[in-house]
């Protein structure tokens, strides 16, 4: 959720062994992503590409200040990693939290559990690539986004751009 990281300082004090999972993903993707959502009115920088992009680069200045506080204690994900090998991020990250592995962690659409995200539908299915990259596809529509992200527009042309931008 586009918010969860403004709980992070509180969540350190309030369970001090807490474990963080940060999971990153291109902002391209993610902008574009919050810019299709049906997001409530509340979250009114959703409805505006260059405030998405100023959001996001707010939210990266906070979560570098995340990681020096909180060190060890979060651990970072590559969204895209994770996808293109699941039971090797699931096992990091259940490694990260002092648990074991459960073969069901690769079948987590099998639950029926609520599920109380925008991204619901998605929880239903395995995990899936075609999200990955779809920036591209809106590219001629991007520019307000790219120039707020702070990226240049020319390194948007090298192949595999995606993992070197959202690191």
């Amino acid at each position: 959720m586009p918010f969860n990281f403004r709980a992070i300082g509180l969540i350190a004090v309030l369970f001090p062994k807490a474990r963080i999972i940060h999971c990153r993903r291109d902002p391209l993707d993610i902008g574009l992503s919050c810019y299709f959502a049906r997001f409530h009115d509340e979250l009114t920088f959703a409805f505006n590409l260059v405030e998405i992009g100023r959001y996001y680069r707010d939210y990266e200045r906070i979560m570098g200040h995340w990681r020096r506080v909180v060190q060890n204690r979060m651990i970072e994900v590559q969204y895209e990693q994770l996808v293109a090998d699941p039971e090797a991020g699931a096992r990091r990250i259940l490694d990260f939290c002092g648990l074991g592995w459960d073969d069901r962690c690769l079948k987590f659409y099998e639950t029926e559990r609520a599920v109380l995200t925008a991204s619901n539908w998605q929880v239903r299915q395995p995990v899936y690539t075609s999200s990955i990259g779809r920036w591209r596809y809106y590219r001629d529509y991007l520019d307000p986004l790219i120039a707020a992200l702070g990226i240049n527009a020319s390194d948007l042309d090298r192949p595999d751009d995606t993992l070197a931008r959202a690191s």
